[in-house]
């Protein structure tokens, strides 16, 4: 299992959020620098950043942030939050980007999903968000009628190779993951899986492991020192 620590950037300020709502936001770190070099130095084999701002305004893209972050990281750094247009795929490979999660674009211009997953098959990954089974967008605000299992169906057809699944009711809840959809999605699919939301504690982590998915996104947990990446890599030693 590869637990993925999590940076969510606010202003340029380390941030965890309740449920995706802007609204109950909590600073957990003043220096995403800092926060990236300790999860590096606590043995991180990858690290996902979410630009918050560039989720909610296209136009406030922290790319310089990123692009820093990026050059400082001496392991894979996956980035989300609002990429809808190839020109800012790009733009986040050039960056240094190694992965880059597409969500509401996925759902909403398969066009644009295509040319991504074609251009950089390797580095595109969606992100499925979902509430009572149905794939929510725009920063969890609006929940569609499409299933997550179709979804998922539809988009490896597509030739994605990567989906975060993430239970909405479940994120920043600390109430644990959504093990009954996690396992009906990798059952349906031949993706990987990367497991997010809830996750609270080690036992959490060794259930997702149990349904044979092998990365975990980790935010609040680690944030609360809940898990650390050393006593996550100790179980499976």
């Amino acid at each position: 299992m590869i637990v993925i620590p999590a940076i969510d950037l606010l202003n340029g300020k380390c941030v965890r959020l309740y449920q995706g709502d802007f609204n109950q936001t909590e600073k957990v770190a003043d220096d995403p620098f800092n926060q990236l070099d300790r999860f590096i130095n606590d043995g991180a084999e990858i690290v996902h950043i979410v630009d918050l701002d560039g989720a909610r305004d296209q136009t406030k893209r922290q790319y310089e942030l990123i692009k820093q972050l990026c050059e400082r990281a001496t392991v894979p750094i996956q980035i989300g939050g609002g990429i809808r247009s190839i020109e800012t795929v790009e733009q986040l490979i050039e960056a240094g980007a190694s992965r880059l999660v597409i969500g509401t674009a996925a759902l909403e211009n398969l066009a644009f999903l295509k040319e991504a997953v074609k251009k950089y098959p390797d580095q595109i990954v969606v992100g499925i968000d979902a509430k009572n089974e149905k794939v929510a967008t725009h920063g969890w605000e609006t929940v569609s009628s499409i299933d997550y299992i179709e979804f998922a169906k539809k988009i490896e057809s597509l030739g994605v190779k990567t989906i975060v699944f993430t239970d909405i009711s479940k994120d920043g809840t600390m109430s644990g993951p959504n093990l009954d959809q996690l396992d009906k999605l990798n059952q349906a699919v031949n993706c990987k899986i990367v497991a997010s939301g809830g996750i609270s504690q080690y036992d959490d982590l060794i259930a997702v492991a149990n349904l044979g998915i092998e990365e975990a996104i980790v935010g609040k947990a680690i944030y609360q020192e809940k898990i650390t990446l050393k006593g996550a890599r100790q179980l499976w030693t």
